[in-house]
């Protein structure tokens, strides 16, 4: 008996060893964390091959720092989930990374970037058509309210603000119902400034927002923007705004209840879904009506996947496998209807659609609606080199507009000023 079980034992033994490990290094928290471990123990069931090991290496800046470093030391990771403002820095990155359309050719996988909803995949595909990395949890910002602040101040639930007017009026009668924070936004930079550009259909950078070159500069110091941000701070002064911090810290003080409205990622609807005790209704982001071409479409957020240069060709196919597995129609439209996360192929959105999802749960197909009108060369996307220190600067500026420090024109000459000095050193730096 003990001969079979130490028999067995070699044979697992030997079946664990054969199995190749695809290290990837990610980024989600929470919700999204545990969605990302699904998907890999999900593919390790699916296969004996390859074995996905999902590793949580802190937030998107840091992620991206750790890689970089364990690149240069030989011990970079298969995979790495980059945010989408890291990605002309990883397109700029000679020798470090592989494009994923030529892996999964070389796997011999029949990649199709068509099949990708196109404002998602035109971002991460270069000027020669090349598909360079994988895109993943593509979001987009929309606006979150709680259904029942609103009632208890007496707005109609069934009419979301659409307008910054009507965000600014809903905030006055929240308050005056005893609210504390009638409204927070997430992601400050992203929901307002990028994404506000391009849903008015204005530039944020020169060259179609860097997308045409590297010889881009910022231009958020127009006198739209000005207005957006001087509305802001007069919001904050009179206690409708509340500014909660960086990133995605402000969804917290949502999903407690604590805020009643916010502007922040699609990708935020799985915590709300999950854990908010309170009806809650998904918007489209508000807009100002008197602008020309307004609303135009949202720009892409979240993250897309890398793989990095230097494995081994087992790892390189491990990687096509699992790349194959989650575009694959069905894996895609549960993770969209789990995380709120985009469907980033066709397929998966037309498969959600048929399951009666959006009926059922109202307002979840505004990410993808929001980004699938009709795109300008003004709200394509966003991609400027440095641009992790860029969003840096816009969370510096717009903390001293929030406090009363700096007036909004002080505040975006200064973004502006001190953005372009790091797109000088990107441009020089990748001459």
């Amino acid at each position: 008996m003990k001969v079979t079980a130490l028999a067995l034992a070699a044979v697992f033994a030997a079946s664990a060893q054969a199995q190749t490990e695809i290290q990837w290094w990610h980024s989600m928290t929470a919700v999204n964390g545990e969605w990302v471990n699904d998907l890999a123990k999900n593919f390790n069931a699916s296969q004996k091959e390859y074995k996905i090991v999902p590793t949580f290496k802190g937030t998107y800046d840091e992620s991206m720092t750790a890689a970089i470093a364990a690149f240069r030391a030989g011990n970079a990771p298969n995979i790495l989930q980059v945010f989408e403002v890291g990605t002309a820095t990883m397109m700029a990155s000679k020798g470090a990374i592989v494009p994923v359309g030529q892996v999964m050719k070389d796997a011999g996988y029949k990649f199709d970037p068509t099949a990708y909803v196109s404002a998602v995949a035109g971002y991460y595909t270069a000027p020669n058509g090349q598909m360079l990395s994988f895109p993943f949890n593509s979001s987009t910002t929309i606006f979150y309210i709680n259904k029942d602040a609103f009632k208890a101040a007496g707005i109609d639930t069934a009419k979301p603000p659409t307008t910054w007017p009507e965000v600014a009026l809903a905030a006055a009668k929240l308050k005056a119902s005893g609210h504390k924070c009638p409204l927070t936004i997430a992601w400050q930079g992203w929901t307002q400034l990028e994404s506000f550009s391009a849903w008015h259909n204005v530039e944020f950078a020169t060259k179609s927002n860097g997308l045409a070159g590297m010889d881009a500069r910022l231009k958020v110091d127009s006198p739209l923007h000005e207005r957006h941000i001087e509305n802001l701070a007069n919001m904050a002064k009179q206690g409708l705004f509340i500014y909660k911090g960086r990133a995605n810290v402000p969804e917290a003080s949502f999903v407690s209840g604590e805020c009643a409205m916010i502007t922040t990622s699609a990708g935020f609807y799985g915590n709300v879904a999950k854990n908010a005790k309170f009806n809650y209704a998904l918007a489209t982001l508000p807009y100002y009506p008197d602008v020309p071409g307004a609303p135009q479409n949202t720009v892409i957020g979240g993250a897309s996947l890398w793989v990095m240069a230097g494995k081994k060709p087992a790892e390189y196919k491990g990687v096509a496998a699992f790349f194959n597995y989650i575009s694959s129609p069905e894996v895609q439209s549960a993770s969209h209807k789990r995380t709120g996360y985009l469907p980033i192929t066709t397929a998966a959105y037309q498969l959600t659609e048929k399951s009666g999802f959006y009926k059922e749960k109202p307002g979840t197909d505004i990410a993808v609606t929001q980004m699938i009108r009709k795109v300008t060369d003004k709200s394509r996307g966003i991609r400027l080199g440095n641009y992790v220190q860029i969003r840096q600067v816009e969370d510096e500026e717009l903390e001293q507009v929030w406090s009363g420090k700096k007036s909004a024109k002080e505040a975006l000459q200064a973004i502006v000023k001190r953005g372009n000095e790091y797109l000088e050193r990107f441009e020089k730096a990748n001459k």
